[in-house]
């Protein structure tokens, strides 16, 4: 109907009450969203896929066929030409030519509670320093004050490895993630598909009590305003500022349609289906619902799940446990791709796969993989990164980095700045003084992977 749909939200009403025949405000808004998509100064994003437990490098994307470390898998032909991963990953090989295959991390921290801090933060735990998470780090350079959604959003996180690894430590309390579906003890089995995930991934008390007008809301929340405001001007504690922040957070997202973002129900039957009816499936769709919405940093995690109550920590019975972990990540993860280059969010979007390391080539004798944090793989998707790329190789038993030798996890976090749009080198002040670097000062991004 019109040649440029380029028009204010003022134009738009103006249109609505003239009656224009065949104007559909609903289809402006369509139209308007796939205009911020296709904006070229869109606010990049990033989603990280946590594998809690350390996903076996060996039986997803580094397989050694034929080998004795092998194991039972076979490789599968992906979009690109010579690459192959995991035969239970095959969505996911559809999409080969947007990510980017890093076969050469070398951790040295086989350890879930040091390795998950280390991949988390970049910096190993020491002394005094709370060092922040990854998200807060994303959202205070990249993210918005004045949007109504939180900047970072936690999706099923498992904090009992270490909590401080999601923590958003010296940075403060207003970069701290919002949580959804927190996994909380060891027996927490969401991920095999039980129904209650919409509940688990819905932010909580969104709406007044019944009986609460809107004018009784808002005499109450000015009341608790004033009442945290004298507060903590005289109690500058960490705590008191944090308890100020969650409020301030919580009545801003109310007071907004903003809250609907958690409503996966908007959602067509069918493309649920696609991501995956269980936890981190729709975790997944939501992580798109919010980088659409312009929310920076989006982390999902796929932990535990019936036979696996930690997820990734394949110690016994490996490949049955692998090979049901992989068959929740591949259609969440490939759905998510194609989700997101059909709404032209791919290209602002950078995508990590990871976990806190990988496991051993070497088989045990219960059929599992160990703690493995001397050769594995990671993987960099979507905005910034150059796909279809294999950086690094290890040798034919798996146990070594070979070519062009191991990537650190600095190396490794300042190339995900750099497909960000954030320079790695930037500074805060910590909690003890002192100004830190976001990756520490020897970081060097892979320029091989960044597009």
């Amino acid at each position: 109907m019109f040649d440029s749909i380029k028009i204010s939200r003022r134009e738009a009403l103006q249109l609505s009450a003239a009656g224009v025949v065949g104007y559909s405000m609903s289809g402006w808004l369509e139209v308007a969203a796939q205009q911020a998509a296709n904006n070229p100064q869109r606010r990049r994003s990033c989603i990280l896929l946590w594998m809690n437990g350390g996903p076996s490098q060996m039986d997803t994307f580094d397989l050694k066929p034929g080998h004795v470390n092998g194991g039972p898998y076979r490789e599968t032909q992906t979009n690109v030409p010579g690459i192959r991963i995991s035969e239970h990953l095959p969505r996911v090989a559809r999409h080969m030519d947007k990510m980017a295959l890093i076969r050469a991390m070398s951790t040295r921290e086989g350890d879930h509670g040091r390795g998950t801090f280390y991949l988390r933060t970049g910096y190993l735990p020491q002394g005094p320093i709370q060092y922040p998470t990854l998200g807060s780090l994303v959202s205070k350079e990249i993210g918005a004050t004045d949007l109504p959604l939180p900047s970072f959003v936690s999706i099923a996180p498992y904090r009992l490895f270490n909590q401080a690894a999601f923590s958003s430590g010296f940075l403060g309390p207003q970069y701290a993630p919002l949580m959804v579906g927190e996994v909380t003890n060891f027996a927490f089995n969401q991920q095999g598909g039980q129904n209650n995930y919409d509940q688990a991934l819905q932010v909580q008390d969104m709406r007044p009590p019944e009986g609460i007008s809107a004018r009784q809301f808002d005499a109450r929340v000015n009341i608790l305003q004033d009442m945290e405001r004298d507060f903590t001007q005289r109690h500058q504690a960490v705590a008191a500022r944090s308890h100020q922040t969650a409020y301030e957070r919580a009545v801003r997202l109310m007071r907004t349609s903003a809250r609907t973002a958690f409503d996966l129900t908007e959602e067509p039957a069918a493309l649920r289906q696609a991501y995956g009816t269980n936890l981190f499936g729709q975790g997944c769709l939501l992580a798109r619902r919010l980088v659409e919405r312009n929310v920076p940093f989006v982390e999902v995690t796929l932990g535990p799940m019936p036979g696996s109550p930690i997820g990734w920590d394949t110690h016994g019975q490996n490949f049955q446990n692998v090979q049901r972990l992989s068959q929740i990540l591949d259609p969440a993860w490939g759905t998510l791709m194609e989700d997101l280059r059909q709404r032209n969010l791919l290209e602002t979007t950078t995508i990590v796969w990871m976990g806190e390391f990988g496991r051993t080539p070497r088989i045990n004798g219960g059929q599992g993989r160990d703690h493995y944090p001397n050769a594995w793989t990671t993987v960099l998707a979507g905005g910034g990164i150059r796909g279809g790329t294999v950086y690094g190789r290890t040798s034919p038993d798996g146990t070594t980095v070979e070519d062009p030798g191991p990537v650190s996890v600095p190396d490794f976090l300042a190339t995900l700045f750099a497909a960000l749009g954030i320079d790695h080198t930037n500074q805060n002040m910590s909690n003890v003084g002192r100004p830190i670097p976001i990756t520490e000062r020897v970081a060097r991004p892979i320029r091989e992977v960044l597009a």
